[in-house]
């Protein structure tokens, strides 16, 4: 009977590596998260603009064009504005047309995002990314301080207002010049004043980063097309709304005129290139955009009754109905709805979770749920990836063999020798 004793033990060791090779083929972690909203995967423009109609954003030789910006986990300023359609409160009444790729309309100040569509979608600025310079300069710049232009301003791709070569000009003439007629030589020489254009630059994405605008990326001060150019409707009427603080800025885009410094002398009068401002009630100030990959674009707000409201439009099209009288429609919209919204404008960039940590050892319940290295095994990755279940059933079933084929070899030794002694 001495020779049979293995056995039993033989048994146990088997059920048990059975159960452990089952228990690890089954239960295994993928290693592979599930995205969060199925609708967020299919929105076209989630990381992106569409594609470039033109060569407008080819990088230079021997550079790279900039990968995507990161899509943040959550949607900034709420879950609904996360999705890629029209976004309404309930009951809400039916909309005008629009033929914006992406808006969005939000009362300044409160912050109540009133109504959208795709507001995280990726789209080009064009020179609506002038109200964020303009911003930085307000921030930064005293209005009195004098400015002298070079001919490297003069030489920017128009739209331009004629600066000189070696004219000097207030920053205050320059912002006002900036917002009313889109200045790209403006636009330059600001950027000087900033420190040159990758320090304007510097400056205006991580002023958009503070402000929570993640979807936005300046790659120009004057909104010139170029690689890796990016924003969203909510980023733009954050941006504006943040801009309305700065009373520099709200004084100059309410401007419908302005004198400035002549080329030749004298001076010569800017008009605002925002027809809302002589056309709408309660219109408070607006920049326009255009280039061929970014289509028309808009910002505006206006106000009525006490209450003001921001409207966005990127990718527009001005038929059947101009940009701004798009807009205007919204407006309207917008001031005939009551209290509530479909998310918010946020005062700051989302902060990220910060790690708890603690000096106490868990105890024998939360080192089971959680694996034993404090991560919860639903979202713990596999050691082995997504291919660990099947390499540890094969493992198993091999060693379970080696042990049997061991055994039974075992067993026939000690009965011939039982049989030998017989």
């Amino acid at each position: 009977m001495d020779s049979l004793t293995p056995v039993p033990f033989t048994k146990r060791l088997i059920v048990a590596l059975v159960l452990m090779t089952a228990t690890a083929a089954f239960a295994a972690p993928t290693g592979t998260a599930q995205p969060t909203s199925s609708n967020a995967s299919a929105c076209a423009n989630r990381e992106t603009p569409p594609p470039p109609v033109d060569t407008s954003e080819q990088p230079k030789p021997g550079t790279k064009a900039p990968g995507p910006l990161e899509v943040p986990e959550s949607p900034v300023g709420g879950d609904r504005l996360g999705e890629c359609g029209l976004i309404l409160p309930p009951n809400a009444q039916p909309l005008p047309n629009i033929t914006a790729a992406s808006w969005l309309l939000a009362d300044i100040d409160s912050g109540a995002v009133l109504a959208a569509y795709d507001p995280h979608g990726r789209q080009r600025p064009a020179s609506v990314i002038k109200v964020l310079l303009a911003m930085v300069v307000a921030k930064e710049l005293r209005g009195d301080i004098v400015a002298t232009a070079t001919a490297e301003d003069i030489e920017q791709e128009c739209t331009c207002v004629g600066l000189r070569d070696g004219g000097q000009y207030t920053v205050r003439q320059l912002l006002q010049a900036l917002l009313l007629s889109s200045g790209n030589d403006v636009a330059h020489t600001l950027a000087r004043q900033l420190g040159g254009v990758p320090n304007a630059l510097r400056k205006m994405n991580a002023l958009a980063k503070e402000l929570g605008a993640l979807d936005t990326r300046a790659v120009t001060p004057s909104g010139l097309d170029g690689p890796g150019t990016s924003t969203s409707a909510y980023d733009v009427a954050l941006i504006f709304r943040g801009a309305m603080k700065y009373p520099e800025f709200a004084d100059a885009i309410k401007l419908q005129q302005t004198e400035f410094p002549g080329r030749n002398g004298g001076t010569i009068t800017l008009n605002s290139d925002n027809k809302l401002l002589t056309s709408y009630e309660g219109a408070l100030g607006g920049k326009t955009g255009f280039t061929d990959d970014a289509q028309h674009t808009y910002v505006g707000a206006a106000e009525r009754n006490g209450r003001r409201l921001v409207v966005t439009l990127l990718r527009g099209q001005q038929t059947p109905t101009r940009i701004v009288d798009q807009a205007a429609k919204l407006l309207d919209y917008g001031f005939a709805m009551g209290p509530g919204g479909v998310g918010q404008l946020v005062n700051g960039a989302p902060q990220p979770k910060q790690k708890v940590t603690t000096t106490q050892p868990p105890n024998v319940a939360d080192t089971a749920a959680t694996g034993g290295d404090g991560r919860s095994e639903r979202s713990a990755p596999s050691a082995f990836g997504n291919v660990g279940g099947p390499i540890t059933a094969v493992a198993g079933l091999g060693l379970l063999a080696a042990l049997f084929m061991y055994f039974r070899k075992k067993r026939a030794r000690a009965r011939r020798q039982a049989a030998q002694s017989a």
